[in-house]
C-alpha cells in the first residue's frame, strides 16, 4: 500500500510500490515536488545574469541562475518569470523555452524547465526574508571558468548555461 511518509511545503516523501517493465515489483522511498523553473537571463552586452546566493543546506554561497519552485497549477513559463522578476529584478520581453531537465530521477521527480529571457528590463524585487542573494553580470565565458575552476557548482545552472550555449549555436 503506497503511503505518504512525510508532507512537508515543498515536497513530499513517499513509499510507493511500482512494477517495472520487467515485472519486478519494487517499494521505493520516492520525494514528490511540484517543479520549478530556471531562467538563463541575457542583458544587450549579452551578459548573463548570475545570482551569488547563500544556500543552508550546504552552509555556502552559491552561483545560480534565477529559478524557483512551480506554485501548485501554475504553469512553467509563469514561474520562471516570477523568479526572474522576485529574485533578480528583471523582467523580459522575449522568452525561449531551453527544454527540462531532471536534476536527480533516481528517488525524486523534480522537473526544472529552463528558459531564455532577453529584452531585459527592471522589475520590482519581491525577494523572501530567507533569501540573501547578490545579482551579478557575467559573460558566458567568465560562468564557464567559473564552472572549470569549480566555482559554480549548481547543477540546474551548469545544465541551464550547456543548453544556452546549444541555442546559440543553432540560432541564426
Amino acid at each position: 500500500m503506497d503511503r505518504d511518509i512525510y508532507r512537508g511545503r515543498i515536497f513530499t516523501v513517499r513509499e510507493e510500490t511500482h512494477e517495472l517493465p520487467n515485472g519486478h515489483r519494487e517499494t521505493l522511498d520516492l520525494v514528490r515536488h511540484g517543479g520549478a523553473a530556471a531562467v538563463v537571463a541575457v542583458d544587450a552586452q549579452d551578459r548573463i545574469c548570475l545570482l551569488r546566493q547563500y544556500r543552508v543546506v550546504v552552509d555556502e554561497w552559491l552561483w545560480e541562475v534565477p529559478a524557483g519552485r512551480r506554485e501548485p497549477d501554475e504553469p512553467p513559463e509563469a514561474t520562471a518569470r516570477r523568479e526572474l522578476a522576485e529574485e533578480a529584478g528583471l523582467q523580459a520581453a522575449q522568452w525561449e523555452a531551453l527544454g527540462p531537465i531532471l536534476p536527480t530521477p533516481g528517488f525524486c521527480d523534480e522537473r526544472i524547465h529552463l528558459y531564455l529571457a532577453q529584452d531585459l528590463a527592471p522589475a520590482p524585487l519581491a525577494r523572501e526574508p530567507g533569501e540573501i542573494i547578490e545579482v551579478h553580470w557575467l559573460t558566458l565565458a567568465e560562468a564557464e571558468a567559473a564552472i572549470h575552476a569549480g566555482e559554480l557548482t549548481d547543477g540546474k545552472t551548469q545544465c541551464a548555461l550547456y543548453r544556452y550555449r546549444l541555442w546559440r549555436s543553432a540560432a541564426p
